[in-house]
């Protein structure tokens, strides 16, 4: 439990600290009044979480192979695995900026942008997707890599100081920096600066204790060692995948929901914001005891392996039974945080009552995804993945928009994550019982 606290608590606020500097620009937004605005910058949020997607290829691939080799004492091959990781998301993050900006005007009209909303979702997007992709998955990814070798704190004030600095920016550059009509703008240069700034701070403490850690920045030592590439790749691309697919996901709910017009549409796009409180706060558990996992997983310290995900799954649902009490019983006070519009705040409030049943099933999901990854077992996780989000949530999505129209939209979700969840624990019990022996069913 101490190690399961120490390591998730700051990651914990960390994330949730981010998530705040993604809710301060809706938050900030909202106070204009407009829903198209609102609705605007909703629909760049899955294109701008693509960010965090490859940084999770690199960040958990990485992080979570460097705690393994450290688990076994391989302390020169964990650092070209740091190295190589180094480039990788650099490289990745630019071609992802390239994308952007050359096909931005398809991907805007694909994600449903109206005529009302497009100008708005282009200026975020060329703010903080198509100038602020490299500095965001840098910082990310260090954040992974500090967090895999112990410097969980150091990892979560850096992440935190961005959000922070983007709260500060936000209003100053879209109420006094920018004229009226250009807020939109002015929240984006306020999260691009504020990412920047992040990544500097995580230069600096990778630096300095570069004669202490693993982690360095040298190129030409990432490229030794080839047999470790693809074990990185086996492990960060599940990650990453399961990231972008729920990524995914969220572009087709926004599209779809869109046909119902810009006032539902914004109404879930601040659902699909405010939701992440409790599934942000799961998601920092989770990378919280990967290194854990990883580590004793490569020491073959199983009953410490075990423990480890007993009490943290007990966590995490604890955390999402609070969450529901909360959003059922303050559903209309959280939307009247994001926008002071009556119809928006009525169909948001009845949107968030349902959405929010769906949390600890969504926990489950990611938790039992994130310690596959740490046990090395990267094929099982892409496959859950691709259950879950390309194969599932996309068919209920269909069925049940069709049947029940935008409310069905909204039970998806649920629906999804329960079937999920069966299959996932199925699987998950025959790989702890494969790693345990005849006492696995004490899990």
């Amino acid at each position: 439990r101490k190690a399961v606290f120490t390591m998730a608590i700051p990651t914990i606020i960390g994330q949730l600290i981010v998530l705040f500097y993604n809710l301060a620009d809706t938050f900030f937004i909202g106070r204009t009044g407009d829903p198209q605005m609102v609705a605007g910058v909703s629909l760049i949020l899955p294109i701008f979480n693509i960010a965090s997607a490859l940084s999770a290829v690199t960040g958990l691939g990485g992080g979570t192979l460097i705690s393994r080799l450290l688990g076994v004492n391989k302390r020169e091959e964990a650092g070209y695995v740091s190295s190589f990781t180094f480039l990788c998301i650099i490289l990745m993050g630019s071609i992802w900026s390239l994308i952007v900006f050359l096909f931005l005007h398809d991907i805007l009209i694909f994600l449903g942008a109206s005529t009302g909303t497009y100008i708005y979702a282009e200026q975020y997007a060329m703010c903080v997707v198509v100038f602020g992709s490299v500095p965001t998955v840098l910082q990310l990814t260090c954040a992974h890599l500090l967090r895999a070798i112990g410097y969980s704190k150091k990892a979560s004030f850096g992440i935190s100081l961005g959000g922070i600095l983007n709260v500060i920016f936000d209003p100053f550059f879209m109420f006094v920096i920018f004229p009226p009509g250009k807020e939109i703008i002015g929240a984006g240069v306020a999260t691009l600066l504020s990412n920047i700034i992040a990544f500097i701070y995580f230069l600096y403490i990778i630096y300095n204790i570069r004669h202490t850690s693993v982690l360095n920045f040298s190129f030409l030592k990432g490229f030794k060692n080839v047999k470790y590439k693809k074990e990185l790749f086996s492990n960060g691309i599940p990650g990453g995948v399961s990231n972008l697919l729920f990524d995914l996901s969220q572009i087709m709910i926004n599209k779809l929901m869109s046909n119902y017009g810009d006032i539902p549409l914004a109404s879930i796009g601040i659902i699909l914001k405010a939701e992440r409180i409790p599934l942000t706060t799961g998601i920092g558990i989770c990378q919280g005891i990967i290194p854990i996992i990883a580590y004793n997983y490569s020491s073959k310290n199983i009953k410490r392996i075990v423990d480890t995900i007993n009490f943290s799954r007990l966590f995490g649902l604890i955390v999402a039974a609070i969450s529901i009490i909360i959003y059922m019983t303050f559903a209309s006070e959280i939307m009247y945080t994001f926008i002071d519009n009556k119809e928006t705040i009525q169909i948001g409030s009845e949107f968030l009552k349902v959405r929010c049943l769906a949390t600890p099933f969504m926990f489950m999901a990611f938790h039992l995804v994130f310690c596959l990854l740490a046990m090395n077992q990267g094929k099982i996780a892409f496959n859950l993945s691709i259950i879950r989000h390309l194969i599932l949530y996309i068919t209920i999505l269909y069925i049940m928009n069709f049947i029940f129209g935008m409310y069905g939209l909204v039970w998806s979700q649920i629906i999804t994550d329960i079937i999920t969840d069966i299959i996932s624990f199925l699987w998950f019990r025959k790989v702890i019982k494969s790693i345990k022996g005849d006492h696995a069913y004490s899990y």
